[in-house]
This record gives C-alpha cells, sequence and structure tokens, in this order.
C-alpha cells in the first residue's frame, strides 16, 4: 500500500486577505502575523512527523512559498475554483490537512498515515464543527462536491457521506482551529 502524502492547504498571509475573521481583534497586518506563525507551526510538524507533505498554495507563485519557509519543500498550486475544485485535485492516498490548527502535533499525523493502513478514511473534527484532517486511500470527491463549507455541519456531513459510500469513519481526537480572536486564548505563542 502506499504511503498516503500530507497536502498542507494554505494561502499566502497577505494583509486583509488571510485570517479575515480575526481583522476585527487583531488589524489586517495582525491577522496575517498570526496566521503566517500559525503557518510555520504546521510546516515544522509535518517536518517533524517524517511523513512526506506538500503545501497546495494559493495568493502567491509556489518559489515564494519555498523562499519564506525552505527551498526544499513541495510546493504546489491549489489552482482555480472553489474549495471543493481544490480538493478534488488531490489524488488518494492523501492526508488533507489546513494550516490554522495550532493543537496539531507530529503524533496525530502519524496516527492518521497508521490509521489509513487498516482503515480507509480518516477525520480529525475541529471544535467548530468542522474538521482539521481528513485521509482516505481511495478518491473522495463525494465528501468535496457540493459541500457547505465553513459551517458547523462539515464533519457531520462529511461522516455522513462516508457512511452513504459504505466506508466506518475512523475518528482522532478533537482538536481546535484558529478563526476566531477567542480561538486564540489557549495558544497566547501565536498572538502577532
Amino acid at each position: 500500500m502506499t504511503t498516503p502524502l500530507i497536502s498542507i492547504f494554505c494561502r499566502w498571509p497577505t494583509p486583509g486577505e488571510a485570517k479575515t475573521r480575526l481583522i476585527p481583534g487583531f488589524g489586517a497586518e495582525g491577522a496575517a502575523a498570526i496566521y503566517t506563525k500559525l503557518l510555520a507551526h504546521t510546516v515544522e510538524v509535518a517536518k517533524a512527523s517524517g511523513i512526506a507533505f506538500e503545501l497546495r498554495v494559493s495568493g502567491a507563485p509556489p518559489e515564494q512559498f519555498r523562499e519564506a519557509l525552505g527551498e526544499d519543500l513541495q510546493v504546489v498550486d491549489q489552482g482555480g475554483g472553489d474549495l471543493t475544485d481544490k480538493l478534488s485535485r488531490v489524488p488518494a492516498p492523501a492526508i488533507v490537512i489546513g494550516s490554522d490548527c495550532p493543537g496539531l502535533t507530529p503524533a496525530i499525523l502519524v496516527a492518521a498515515r497508521d490509521t489509513l493502513l487498516t482503515d480507509p478514511m480518516v477525520i480529525g473534527p475541529a471544535s467548530d464543527g468542522g474538521y482539521y484532517l481528513l485521509g482516505y486511500n481511495q478518491p473522495a470527491d463525494f465528501a468535496f462536491t457540493d459541500m457547505e463549507w465553513s459551517t458547523d455541519s462539515v464533519f457531520a456531513e462529511t461522516l455522513k457521506r462516508f457512511v452513504a459510500q459504505g466506508i466506518r469513519p475512523a475518528v482522532l481526537p478533537e482538536l481546535s482551529d484558529v478563526d476566531t480572536a477567542a480561538d486564540l486564548e489557549d495558544w497566547p505563542e501565536f498572538l502577532p
């Protein structure tokens, strides 16, 4: 069985475009600074896991991400379209994560990879009703098509879609991602 590649979805931390829901609390520059720290943390966690990974990027050319985060990184443009289109381009087997989950650890990524040795899919629920990680061994376009993203029902709807395919989901521990100022209360090291 092929080991899944981790695909980290991220955007360039342009003030006013990155983590826009943090702008009311921290301003455009502050929100971008927070996201810069979160992205660097995600890359470090992926490196420490020992699992091969790539950055799936938007907002700047791949070279700009390599200059900022490491020339040795595998960086791929996300391409056009909405989130459904972008996620659907990731080939299986895959572990897809975002870049705004301060509680993510190498152990969680290793657990996701190891789970995919015996299970067809694995998901990490986020405390806001979404998910911070989705791993799958077979194409999972059905999990993305016509999804109402950024709602508190994404996790439940994703589970329902896998179950409808006859796939029993393996579930990782719940973590929080950072969308609002309140989400940073437990993570002062990410403050600007």
